[in-house]
C-alpha cells in the first residue's frame, strides 16, 4: 500500500467562541496546499480513497485533493485522535491519503515507521505530505518522501 499521511493545510487561528473542530482554511492555506496537489499530479499520484477528520479545516483540505483522488472521500473519526492501529488495518485500496492533525500525524508516522507511536522526532508543517510504503501496520511501512512547503517552494526530502 502507498499511505500518504497529511496534515490539514493553514486554517484561522484558534479563538474563543471557535470550536477547534469548526475552523476553517485561510485563502493562504487553500493556495499553498493547491500548488501541494499539483506537484502531486506532475508526479501521475492519484488515491484510490481519501479519508479525513470529520473537522472543518482537514475536511477541506481532503476536498482539495479532488483532482487526484478517484474514489470516495471518507470522513471519519479515526483521524482525530491517537493513531489506533485497528484503524489503519481496516483501510481499504492500494493508494490512499489520510487527512488529519498534528500532532496525531507525526505520531501516526512515528508508529506505522518505527513501531513507537511518539512522534516527537518529526513535526507535520501545516499542509506537509508524508508518503509511506508498506502494510498499514506498525513498524510495518517505509518513509519514501515527506513534501513540506517553506517559503514559496516545496521542498521535497526522501
Amino acid at each position: 500500500m502507498d499511505l500518504f499521511l497529511i496534515r490539514h493545510a493553514i486554517a484561522e487561528e484558534r479563538r474563543a467562541g471557535l470550536p477547534d473542530a469548526d475552523r476553517q482554511l485561510t485563502d493562504t492555506g487553500r493556495q499553498r496546499f493547491e500548488q501541494m496537489v499539483e506537484g502531486l499530479e506532475r508526479g501521475d499520484i492519484r488515491f484510490d480513497r481519501v479519508y479525513t477528520s470529520p473537522w472543518a479545516r482537514a475536511v477541506q483540505t481532503a476536498e482539495l485533493l479532488a483532482p487526484v483522488n478517484d474514489g470516495k472521500l471518507i470522513a471519519t473519526e479515526g483521524l482525530a485522535h491517537s493513531p489506533a492501529p485497528a484503524f489503519f488495518a481496516s483501510l481499504e485500496g492500494q493508494t490512499i491519503a489520510c487527512v488529519g492533525h498534528e500532532p496525531w500525524m507525526s505520531d501516526t508516522l512515528a508508529l506505522l515507521t518505527t513501531g513507537e507511536p511518539d512522534g516527537t522526532w518529526v513535526r507535520f508543517k501545516k499542509g506537509a505530505i508524508a508518503w509511506l510504503r508498506g502494510e498499514p501496520a506498525p513498524a510495518s511501512m517505509h518513509l519514501r518522501a515527506l513534501w513540506i512547503w517553506k517559503g514559496h517552494q516545496r521542498m521535497q526530502f526522501a
